[in-house]
């Protein structure tokens, strides 16, 4: 084989369909699943959530798993079937709609169909529909809208290349938990070390907490210190 022919192979592109990704290990999974996305995102450098606009159909909807990343074409949803074809029990589908309302990506039928194939969430940055019967099947759905128009199942798109979602990057195998809050995104190769700080985050505010209730910490030890770097007081001066 020639040298330029060689190099033309390393140089080969990725198929648009990737069907083994690297997965956030289950038990990573399980022990984030115990944590707010807001304790996670604090974590992660106060990064990784989504934009506000995403958001569970119900606040009682919360998650956690592996990403599986989706790029679609605004209003047509063939490559979401093509994800769930290729999902594992407890991964997360992750799909990069554009942010599209005008027409829903997913509905009452597929989200059946993620239960029975025991698929943890799904997060859109799009519409969906049937609302009300998601929210009674209390599967975690969490999008950017609503919208009653169905969509098309005709254009092709990506599975498990990086997509951008709610203005953060996702990778598949990546963390992803949603709660009330919205959704936390953290980089799999990240996960595992920020479990203790998030245990040691928790247990900080639970200390905080204690001492408002009690009437004994009544505000932030760093307050003066914040305000005095911030040159809204003096050295030595206090509130």
């Amino acid at each position: 084989m020639k040298t330029d022919e060689k190099a033309d192979e390393k140089a080969a592109p990725l198929p648009d369909v990737i069907r083994d990704i690297e997965r956030t290990p289950e038990d990573v999974v399980a022990r984030a699943a115990a944590y707010p996305s807001s304790i996670l995102a604090d974590v992660a450098g106060r990064r990784g959530a989504l934009h506000g606009r995403i958001q569970g159909l119900s606040p009682a909807m919360r998650f956690a798993g592996t990403a599986i990343t989706v790029e679609v074409r605004p209003g047509d949803n063939l490559m979401i079937h093509a994800a769930m074809a290729l999902a594992r029990p407890g991964d997360v589908l992750v799909v990069d709609g554009k942010g599209d309302l005008s027409s829903a990506l997913m509905g009452e039928i597929m989200s059946q169909q993620c239960v029975a194939l025991g698929i943890a969430a799904v997060v859109i940055d799009g519409a969906v529909r049937d609302s009300e019967a998601i929210r009674a099947l209390g599967f975690p759905m969490f999008a950017a809208g609503l919208n009653p128009n169905g969509p098309t199942k005709s254009i092709s798109g990506r599975l498990n290349h990086p997509v951008s979602i709610g203005g953060v990057t996702v990778h598949p195998g990546d963390l992803i938990v949603g709660d009330a809050d919205g959704v936390t995104v953290v980089e799999r190769a990240k996960a595992a070390s920020l479990l203790p700080l998030a245990e040691e985050k928790v247990a900080a505010e639970t200390a905080r907490i204690a001492g408002i209730r009690d009437r004994k910490a009544l505000r932030p030890a760093w307050l003066d210190g914040a305000l005095r770097a911030a040159g809204v007081i003096k050295d030595g001066e206090t509130l």
